[in-house]
């Protein structure tokens, strides 16, 4: 079934807007989270002035999602193309940059691996997560590499402060899932363990197969944390490992197993009434093995990174950090090895300002890596809250991205490649109207310049080199609206882009001009329903001898939540209701219309007023105090 999305936009807008307009005089339920990715400092999200999405776990329980990369997918702006169902590979485009021009960390440790290959989203399981932080646009100045569309935070589960979850589920293509999370916690100790066990038959992953190709994937997460006198001390460990079959480009039938994992310790402490100093380790392990041949793909690296903060004044924030990492990256391709350790130094300064109706950041950053040299980057925002509670902005920043070990030493490896490089500006204005309804609109403008391609140097295609030939202009407006009272949710986002290759004038592969999001919910007393729609436009991929047009599409998704007993929870949910048939990469098949079910038993809740809930993980490892104070502002940590 094709679709066609100018034809069907205005019917999914209006859609949106009636659901928002029809129940306005509910009573006020909008509550903004807290986040850290933005600023690396805990702050409520009405004060942050980059673009910052935060998917909390009431909205991963509703979702029709089963791994992160597909939570991402159900926001305008973030777009993913997949290479098959369940457990395949997804590339993640956060406002038409490039797929490894995201930063992805787990609990605060960078997951992209320096091989072939980007961060595994798919091997993130959504009942491993507690929460996700999004921050588009660049953020190279305070996380270096990497950060040019933005960076993703994905938050594992506190299960001592949620209580013992446990959920089975089953569904289309045989899907199996199963999941425990919980712990236990004093007054001084934490403990929050999970697991998270999922089973597919799959389908075929290419659309000329006529052969189901499954996964299967265990998910562990375990934290701890402490005080220690004036301290406090905090462990965590996420991982997961699986099998995963697939087709490769010569159409054969193969599989791999995959390891990955992100482990981090830190400690933090308030040093005087006005300074706070952080610590912390980390270490990223990803390894994955092709089992017909020797191939494999790992990336071990291990982080040290050092915060402090100091509220200068009542107006002032100031922060300063340095961070090291040493990357040991090797593969082996149809007999091709590569080997590599690169280490990268970066050090930040953020000042951070606010006076009455004015709001202000400026930060600098400069990353010294092994082989690609020196980068400065930097972030200036302002913004001014009108009496009306309308916030008005500006923003403007600069990112980079390091080549990997792969650009520099693996097929077409080129040693002298220099680091590809943007510059961003956006406006905006975010409005919140009586509580219940909030909107958002800006325009924003990305320019990319050093690109790194493959050029061809011969007749033969295959025979080449990596180099920084490449230019992309991404420009765009974007909207959001939510409305929130009683018994009604809604959300809706949209965007239009224009991502252009700026040297053939042609749109930048796999990623759409339009893009629309709409979720919205009812509350029946013990029954919840939703629905959720997303639509996308038509995008160009990889074709030969020419580039292909993948046509738009719009999904919908239809839930329902009972709750039974105040422990025992049934859901259900219809993914793609009405069998769209669509491509998210070209010649790969994407799930048809499939129905999944599962139980959920929690007996308790959390355990009060504990160390569980005085700790919050953000970015980097950040722990975010939710009890004390920002010293002379008044302002409560949380992150959420």
């Amino acid at each position: 079934m094709r679709s066609s999305l100018r034809g069907r936009w205005p019917l999914v807008c209006a859609a949106g807007l009636a659901f928002g307009v029809a129940h306005a005089d509910e009573p006020d339920a909008l509550s903004p989270h807290v986040v850290v990715t933005a600023t690396r400092v805990a702050t409520p999200i009405d004060k942050v002035l980059a673009p910052t999405l935060v998917i909390d776990r009431q909205d991963i329980d509703r979702s029709p999602a089963d791994d992160a990369a597909e939570l991402l997918r159900n926001h305008a702006g973030l777009e993913v193309a997949r290479n098959g169902g369940p457990g395949q590979a997804a590339a993640l485009f956060v406002r038409g940059a490039e797929s490894n021009h995201t930063l992805v960390l787990v609990d605060g440790v960078r997951i992209n691996p320096g091989t072939i290959g980007l961060a595994a989203l798919q091997n993130i399981p959504t009942q491993s997560i507690d929460h996700i932080e999004v921050v588009k646009g660049p953020r190279s100045a305070l996380y270096g590499s990497d950060a040019i569309g933005g960076v993703v935070n994905v938050v594992t589960r506190r299960g001592a402060k949620e209580g013992w979850v446990t959920e089975v589920g089953y569904g289309a293509y045989a899907t199996r899932e199963a999941s425990i999370s919980g712990g236990v916690a004093g007054q001084r100790n934490e403990l929050d363990l999970g697991l998270a066990w999922t089973e597919s038959d799959g389908f075929p992953t290419r659309t000329t197969d006529d052969e189901d190709r499954g996964f299967r994937s265990l998910s562990a997460t375990a934290q701890w944390r402490t005080r220690i006198g004036a301290a406090e001390l905090a462990l965590r460990h996420w991982g997961a490992r699986g099998h995963t079959e697939y087709t490769d480009f010569l159409f054969a039938p193969v599989d791999q197993d995959f390891r990955t994992s992100s482990t981090s310790a830190e400690v933090r402490r308030v040093l005087g009434e006005q300074l706070q100093a952080r610590l912390g380790l980390g270490y990223f392990d990803d390894h994955t093995e092709q089992n017909q041949s020797a191939d494999f793909l790992r990336t071990q690296r291990t982080t040290v990174d050092t915060q402090f903060d100091w509220a200068a004044s009542d107006r002032h924030d100031a922060g300063a950090g340095v961070m090291y990492s040493s990357e040991r990256a090797s593969s082996e391709s149809f007999g091709d090895a590569m080997r590599a350790t690169t280490d990268v130094w970066n050090l930040y300064l953020q000042d951070r300002y606010t006076n009455g109706s004015h709001r202000a950041l400026a930060a600098i950053g400069l990353t010294e890596h092994e082989t690609a040299g020196g980068a400065v980057t930097w972030n200036l925002e302002y913004g001014y809250e009108s009496r009306m509670g309308a916030l008005f902005y500006g923003l403007a920043g600069t990112g980079f991205r390091a080549p990997d070990a792969t650009d520099r030493f693996g097929y077409g490896g080129n040693a002298d490649l220099r680091p590809e490089r943007s510059r961003n500006f956006e406006i905006g204005l975010r409005q919140s109207i009586a509580g219940k309804h909030g909107i958002s609109l800006s325009a924003f403008r990305t320019d990319i310049e050093d690109l790194i391609e493959f050029v061809t140097l011969s007749f033969d295609p295959f025979y080449g080199e990596n180099r920084n030939v490449g230019r992309a202009r991404i420009q765009g407006i974007e909207a959001a609206y939510e409305f929130t009272a009683r018994s009604w949710r809604v959300r809706m986002e949209a965007i239009y882009q224009d991502p252009e290759n700026r040297d053939t004038g042609e749109q930048l592969l796999r990623r759409a001009r339009e893009n629309l999001t709409l979720w919205a919910l009812k509350n029946l007393g013990p029954l919840e329903i939703g629905i959720n729609v997303l639509a996308a436009g038509e995008r160009k991929d990889f074709g030969f001898p020419e580039p292909v047009t993948m046509d738009s599409y719009v999904l919908t998704s239809l839930s329902a939540r009972w709750q039974i007993s105040p422990a025992l929870q049934a859901m259900i949910r219809l993914d793609n209701a009405f069998d769209e048939q669509y491509e998210l990469a070209h010649g790969f098949n994407t799930p048809g219309r499939g129905l999944y079910v599962s139980l959920r038993y929690a007996p308790g809740q959390g355990h009060g007023a504990t160390v569980a809930e005085t700790t919050a993980t953000g970015s980097a490892g950040y722990t975010a105090n939710t009890e004390g104070r920002h010293p002379q502002q008044g302002q409560s940590w949380a992150t959420d």
